[in-house]
């Protein structure tokens, strides 16, 4: 009777995680739709922007780096390597610059009873996210162009959309929350996302321009979990292996330490978001 009565109130959690879930996964739909319908609101080219945008910088800054200080010299298939490092950047860069705007950019929301705040900067990353898989296409028809060959190491890009969420939504939990507070944080994350934009290796490889580098100041940069990712990327899409086991390595562990420092960040911070607004 009693194991009967157990079975019974595990069937019921069971049902109330399940419903909860989906109540969670049609509510971070319904604000990325949302979202993009913001975005895009009286935009003649709409969602197109989202091709052409990159595809801009990608001139821009090929020409910069490429012809003007010939960073691309040595570098096999260049605009492949310059335009999947501005994609995987780009999602990062204005996922976080946008969280650090969540909080104080939707006081209804906020204010509104029973509302899973925990929830905004899921929203703002999934919305990258779209925009990153919008964008992808243009990346395979740079590779197509420069007869980059495909490989069965493309099925391993899940793996690493994941981890790169995982790590963005990390850091925009402490931003949409550090921004309540103290207001300047977005002006000084602008600045210190564009100062990455040129730290990381996006439109050069520290492996050519950077040779006379000390030893210790590019084992500090490999530590970079971004530059791990970047890399990650460009050995699946375009060099036709698989990552490095390491680097993955480090991945998976700045996720998993990451992510719950940031959520209790933001969930210590929470209670005092509708009296800062």
């Amino acid at each position: 009777m009693y194991v009967r009565i157990k079975n019974s109130a595990q069937i019921r959690q069971a049902g109330r995680h399940r419903r909860q879930l989906t109540y969670y996964r049609d509510l971070v739909r319904e604000l990325v739709v949302r979202e993009l319908k913001v975005l895009y609101k009286r935009s003649a080219l709409g969602v197109a922007w989202t091709l052409i945008n990159p595809l801009l910088q990608l001139a821009v800054f090929s020409v910069v780096f490429k012809v003007v200080l010939k960073a691309g010299d040595g570098i096999e298939n260049y605009l492949s390597y310059a335009f999947s490092g501005l994609l995987i950047w780009g999602w990062t860069q204005s996922s976080l610059f946008q969280a650090t705007g969540l909080i104080t950019g939707n006081p209804a929301l906020i204010r509104q009873p029973g509302f899973p705040v925990a929830i905004l900067p899921i929203v703002t990353v999934t919305t990258g996210l779209v925009h990153f898989l919008l964008a992808l296409p243009a990346l395979l028809g740079i590779m197509f162009y420069e007869q980059v060959s495909w490989s069965n190491t493309c099925f391993a890009l899940p793996v690493l959309l994941l981890l790169q969420f995982i790590l963005t939504v990390s850091f925009a939990y402490p931003l949409a929350a550090m921004n309540v507070k103290f207001r300047d944080t977005q002006h000084t994350l602008g600045v210190i996302l564009q100062l990455m934009f040129y730290l990381l290796p996006i439109f050069y490889a520290v492996e050519v321009t950077g040779s006379n580098l000390p030893t210790w100041i590019l084992q500090i940069y490999r530590w970079n979990p971004m530059v791990a990712l970047i890399e990650a990327y460009r050995d699946i899409l375009l060099r036709g292996v698989l990552p490095n086991w390491g680097s993955l390595l480090l991945l998976v562990i700045s996720g998993a330490l990451l992510l719950p420092i940031g959520y209790q960040i933001f969930k210590r911070e929470r209670a005092r978001f509708v009296e800062e607004i």
